[in-house]
């Protein structure tokens, strides 16, 4: 997992890396202080430190030792650091991408077949610029949350059935507001109990009737957080309440969980705004995320995976107006191990691919925000095509007993097939800038590619 340094690189789009090592990693000696230790302490130190998520430390090199082989199985695999997306298909730009380079994993690769040696112990390694455990993501890019939401605290027990609490609360917002990032965060311990928390935004209509007016975010184990684009507003209005929807799991799920009762549990929404001017620009567009529904595979109306064995579901959404897909976050529970998403253009029938995503793992959620010079554009009657598999068998490492049939609901042990989009509303003319903008870019690339 990137360190906050380093992935407030990411998400500012300034990561150059530039090891050099590849297939260079072959012909010579390559050495922990001199080579990996940089590595580690960038990407994976974060988590596996005294008090992390990680079940060990990798702190120094007689911590990481040990696990060298098992961490070279991993990173070969792209099992670690947790970022499940495919490499080579659809969309590869995105913000706060965790995933190793070739050349990082080409380096612990031949480490650990050369015999992980300590090398020129004269060498000090960087040390790892690990963020507060209990920090927030986007603290370092845009300082402290202007507004912190907090939920009732909760005493979850150390086991038993899954808990829920729904609750609304008054964040006392008094204009409104454009967001620019948010977090959710579990505090301390919670976070291995904590399956998600969602959020809704509801406001008084004229006759003083509490409405719904959208979705303020969603949380699920291991997301980091959602950044906004430059020229988009999602709406935070004046005299809003928040509505939680809070699913605990006694126990935990895939974490380190300690196992006794949580007590006090609480969790948090952080939230960076816009200055109020940002609203008044002519060019911005507005952008909500909402919950888009896989229901072709369902039986007779219901998701059922069988014992033994397999099932797929499909979504097929679309737009009377042009659209930007911002983000993608496929959501199931512990027997889906894959999604992707499409767009289906039915004038020509074409289907392209926008993200794949195998090994997905109910652990470790993603919202993958894509750069915003290569996010989709749909140009209206064009569809969204969603996909999700689902694996019942003993080969699923997260199943927790394949001889059960599962189907579809709430609890940790049902399953759940829908799909978290970001999605900004664009009219005619934003569309068509956008297009001309991409287009110019593509055509002086490849000026520049015929100059060589």
């Amino acid at each position: 997992m990137k360190n906050v340094r380093k992935t407030s690189a990411l998400l500012g789009g300034a990561v150059a890396l530039a090891l050099g090592l590849g297939a260079q990693a072959q012909e010579r000696e390559v050495t922990y202080n001199g080579d990996v230790a940089k590595i580690i302490n960038e990407n994976c130190v974060v988590c596996h430190r005294e008090g992390g998520v990680g079940p060990m430390q990798f702190e120094n090199y007689d911590q990481v030792r040990p696990w060298a082989p098992l961490i070279s199985y991993k990173v070969e695999n792209r099992e670690m650091p947790p970022y499940a997306y495919d490499q080579h298909v659809g969309i590869q730009d995105l913000e706060g991408d965790w995933r190793l380079a070739d050349e990082e994993i080409d380096a612990i690769v031949a480490w650990v077949e050369q015999g992980a040696p300590l090398g020129d112990t004269d060498i000090v390694p960087p040390a790892a610029d690990l963020p507060d455990a209990n920090g927030w993501t986007f603290e370092p890019l845009f300082g402290e949350p202007h507004m912190i939401i907090p939920s009732m605290a909760y005493d979850i027990p150390a086991n038993g059935n899954d808990l829920w609490s729904k609750e609304f609360t008054d964040p006392k917002l008094t204009e409104d507001r454009c967001i620019k990032a948010v977090q959710v965060k579990p505090r301390g311990d919670a976070k291995a109990v904590v399956h998600h928390a969602n959020s809704d935004v509801y406001v008084y209509d004229e006759e003083g009737e509490l409405q719904q007016y959208g979705q303020l975010t969603e949380y699920a184990m291991g997301k980091w957080g959602e950044l906004m684009p430059d020229g988009v507003c999602r709406t935070m209005p004046a005299n809003s309440l928040v509505r939680w929807d809070i699913h605990m799991f006694p126990g935990g799920v895939g974490a380190t969980a300690e196992g006794g009762m949580i007590k006090d549990n609480v969790v948090e929404i952080a939230l960076w705004f816009h200055d109020d001017e940002f609203a008044e620009r002519e060019d911005i567009y507005q952008q909500d995320l909402r919950l888009y529904p896989l229901r072709e595979g369902y039986e007779n109306g219901h998701l059922i995976v069988p014992p033994n064995g397999y099932t797929m579901t499909q979504g097929f959404h679309s737009f009377d107006h042009p659209v930007r897909i911002d983000s993608f976050q496929p959501h199931g529970h512990l027997r889906m191990n894959a999604a992707s998403l499409e767009k289906f253009d039915p004038k020509t029938g074409r289907t392209t691919p926008i993200s794949q995503i195998s090994n997905w793992s109910a652990t470790w959620h993603h919202s993958h925000i894509y750069d915003s010079e290569v996010a989709p554009l749909l140009a209206p009657g064009q569809v969204l095509v969603i996909k999700q598999w689902y694996d019942n068998t003993a080969d699923n490492p997260n199943n927790p007993d394949p001889d059960q049939w599962v189907y579809g609901g709430s609890r940790t042990g049902d399953e759940m097939s829908h799909a978290w989009i970001a999605v900004t509303h664009l009219d005619d003319e934003g569309y068509e800038n956008l297009v001309a903008e991409r287009r110019e870019r593509e055509e002086r690339s490849l000026a520049g590619s015929d100059d060589d």
